[in-house]
């Protein structure tokens, strides 16, 4: 996450890289800076994430909060306010001209930003892969479908290119979840990627978050198997019409019994990753369109320090998941050996296959 907003929200992410008055942080810009200087030394690439849907960030809700004055909507806190609703408010983004402007000021702030650590400007720095527009930026539920997501895609369109313009030399991509975050219709997920701008596709995969597999009947796990090879198959699909390479940007499994102790075995998360990963190399093996994947996500020393795991302002540790989040819910932790070494194998397969000589 390279963006995050000063929110109203009940979890707010603090502190954030965007204060309400329109100061930046720069002491958190320096942590990035830092980052970024420490992943190029490391030969590491970064994907920098420019907004969120979502609350735990402020993120959209909290630019539409500021463009209009509204106050933002927050089931965490407001019993009486739905996630739908939450989600329709955040969606309003995407046309309010105001909101664009603050948001593409900060584009270009971070786009142009030199790095105090290796004196490259971002938009010149080798340690950047992609720029990301969102994380997992939806169209609107609301209203005729086909109109809500005209405009979503118009808006990652025109955002797309905005950012090309600023920054010519790295790719810019959607964060989209894939046909999960753009009404469940795999067409209008090909309709957000479509844009000549977006250089390669994305696609999410939960199978707890949806109601896939149950940690507490593993008998779901063949069910949960056959329903991520059809989305992964269709996406694949997808993109190979489009032309473009994908990649599997989030997945997030929890560990036996979905508890957060390291000392818990990781049997049925060793399981997936492994299927999952053998379709990762089928893929690139066959020259088909799956190009790479990110776990959810590296935890290492992290830990979660209260008695319920949830995140609390004060704690000195930090895991992969969001403080919203219990820590440790999806994170692979420095002591998960099994699960270290079925990631380092195939990471090195596929090294060793990037070196060899393309046929022709």
């Amino acid at each position: 996450m390279a963006a995050s907003e000063e929110s109203d929200f009940g979890l707010p992410l603090s502190p954030p890289f965007q204060y309400k008055n329109g100061d930046y942080n720069e002491t958190l810009l320096q942590g990035l800076d830092f980052l970024l200087a420490e992943m190029g030394k490391r030969n590491l690439r970064a994907v920098l994430v420019l907004n969120n849907f979502w609350d735990w960030t402020g993120g959209m809700s909290q630019y539409v909060s500021w463009a209009t004055g509204e106050d933002v909507f927050d089931p965490s806190v407001n019993k009486e306010q739905t996630w739908s609703q939450a989600m329709n408010f955040s969606a309003r983004f995407y046309k309010i001209e105001e909101a664009q402007k603050l948001y593409r000021k900060y584009i270009n702030t971070i786009a142009n930003r030199v790095n105090i650590y290796t004196k490259k400007p971002y938009k010149n720095d080798p340690a950047i892969m992609a720029w990301e527009l969102a994380n997992e930026p939806r169209p609107s539920e609301e209203g005729d479908a086909s109109k809500s997501v005209n405009e979503f895609s118009n808006w990652v369109d025109e955002t797309a290119a905005y950012i090309h313009s600023v920054d010519p030399n790295h790719l810019v991509t959607t964060g989209s979840e894939g046909s999960k975050g753009t009404l469940n219709k795999l067409e209008y997920a090909k309709q957000a990627h479509q844009s000549k701008y977006i250089d390669y596709t994305t696609f999410h995969l939960w199978p707890k978050n949806w109601g896939w597999f149950k940690a507490d009947k593993p008998e779901t796990m063949k069910k949960t198997k056959e329903n991520a090879s059809e989305y992964i198959a269709e996406h694949v699909e997808m993109s190979g019409e489009l032309n473009k390479p994908c990649v599997l940007e989030e997945i997030g499994f929890v560990r036996d019994r979905e508890t957060f102790s390291p000392d818990t075995p990781v049997s049925a998360r060793d399981e997936f990753y492994k299927f999952i990963l053998d379709h990762l190399q089928n893929s690139i093996k066959d020259g088909k369109s799956f190009k790479g994947l990110n776990f959810w996500g590296w935890g290492g020393e992290g830990r979660g320090q209260q008695s319920d795991n949830m995140w609390k302002p004060g704690d000195i540790t930090y895991t992969a998941d969001p403080y919203s989040e219990a820590q440790g819910l999806n994170s692979i932790y420095d002591t998960d050996e099994s699960t270290l070494e079925i990631i380092s194998k195939v990471a090195h397969e596929l090294e060793e296959l990037s070196s060899k000589p393309t046929e022709k």
